[in-house]
């Protein structure tokens, strides 16, 4: 509150009251609410006056065609742009929309649908924010700035716009020990887009550190189950069940070079190659498991000890203290940073995966104001280049990179101590 001014909000003092809104607390959500609706408006004005361009979305409703006619075969569902590769719950989203919008005929419904889903995504983040308890109020004010996220949700409708909303409410409820609906919503995700599973290691070090290996084997068959459940009509006999794996999951899948946003600066016989590709996933490897070993479990008298207790006393917390809101959220988000990192490619619509996290993430850093809305700036711009160039794509890399490094030796499991307020 400025000196021998008002702790209140009031028309008649709008420049106090301004800056209470961006840096007080009690009022995180007022701001939020205005911010959210400003991104509202921002959006329909984009879907009015931006014209749709269509990339795989017709595609996407084709495969449902062939889905409604009898197919189950994986293999053999295909469409304009490419066969069907993503999981069923992929097909369950899609089939609702195909549904909805009669086809793909009522595409103007199909861009609201859209637009109603980003701003869900923007209050989610935003509820991560509040969680993590320690954001600036201000910080929301960057969420409606990027061009290219509204354009991945109400221009271009990828379906990576169902997955990351879903993960979120999943972290939002992990962080409050709601482990139950907070498996299956993350298993929802992982079977629209497999990038989720990006998440999962970090979460295996929050689950097993605040609820114990039990309980982490219960999450994790919670997620198995659900992944069977929604992947039954394509595991009737044996033929669809293994092209239903081979395709819906393929971790070997090479994308193409001309697409890629990052390791642009790299040949593309490198970039193509297999020892290109087997190094950054030991490189990925390599900086999980310094995480885990030296900055996730630091609290708990290291990854050892957490080990050692979670095996002696699997029915217990394995952590030395409990598991905040703030490190859940922070360990995550994280996690989902290092997989972007040393993914081989990355196409434009994968900035949906941690565009709305990035301002958090820059604030578990301690670079100064300056340098973290310069790294958020330079992202975003990286981003917005097409096609990707050498510059672009290095000036990616170098801005992720800083605020990992930025991370590990800034606030790795979060600054405030916020105990979860419920388990099951």
């Amino acid at each position: 509150m400025p000196a021998g001014g008002s702790s209140t909000l009031a028309l008649t003092r709008p420049i106090g009251s301004i800056s209470l809104l961006l840096t007080d607390k009690r009022y995180f959500w007022t701001l939020a609410a205005l911010v959210l609706l400003g991104d509202a408006v921002l959006t329909q004005l984009v879907i009015r006056f931006v014209s749709y361009t269509e990339i795989d979305f017709t595609t996407y409703l084709y495969h449902i065609d062939v889905y409604l006619d009898g197919e189950r075969d994986y293999s053999l569902i295909t469409g304009p742009s490419g066969p069907l590769v993503y999981p069923a719950g992929h097909v369950l989203v899609h089939r609702f929309l195909h549904l909805v919008t009669q086809g793909g005929k009522r595409m103007a419904l199909a861009q609201q649908i859209y637009g109603l889903l980003y701003v869900v995504s923007q209050l989610l983040a935003i509820t991560l924010y509040s969680m993590a308890g320690d954001v600036p109020n201000y910080v929301l004010l960057v969420l409606p700035l990027s061009k290219r996220l509204h354009s991945i949700y109400v221009l271009r409708m990828f379906n990576d716009c169902w997955a990351i909303p879903m993960v979120m409410a999943s972290i939002a409820l992990f962080a409050k020990g709601r482990r139950t609906p907070a498996s299956v919503l993350f298993s929802a995700a992982l079977s629209v887009k497999m990038n989720i599973l990006l998440y999962l290691p970090g979460l295996l070090v929050i689950l097993v550190k605040s609820a114990g290996l039990l309980q982490t084997i219960y999450c994790l068959s919670l997620m198995a189950g659900f992944q069977l459940l929604v992947a039954v009509p394509f595991l009737q006999d044996g033929p669809h069940a293994s092209a239903y794996a081979s395709n819906a999951f393929e971790l070997s899948r090479v994308f193409l070079y001309k697409w890629t946003v990052n390791w642009r600066f790299v040949p593309e016989s490198i970039f193509l190659s297999r020892p290109f590709s087997t190094g950054l996933l030991v490189a990925h490897l390599a900086v999980l498991t310094a995480f885990g070993l030296i900055r996730w479990c630091q609290r708990d008298g290291g990854a050892f000890a957490v080990i050692t207790k979670a095996l002696r006393a699997p029915g217990k917390a394995a952590a030395a203290a409990p598991v905040s809101q703030s490190e859940v959220i922070t360990v995550l988000l994280t996690s989902n940073l290092i997989g972007i990192i040393f993914a081989r490619s990355l196409h434009y619509q994968f900035y949906s995966w941690y565009a709305q996290q990035l301002p958090l993430l820059a604030y578990r850093t301690r670079y100064p104001l300056v340098l973290k809305v310069l790294l958020l700036g330079v992202i975003e711009y990286s981003w917005n280049v097409f096609p990707s160039t050498s510059l672009s794509s290095g000036l990616l890399l170098f801005s992720n990179v800083a605020i990992l490094l930025g991370i590990w030796f800034g606030y790795p499991l979060g600054t405030t101590v916020q105990d979860t307020k419920r388990t099951d």
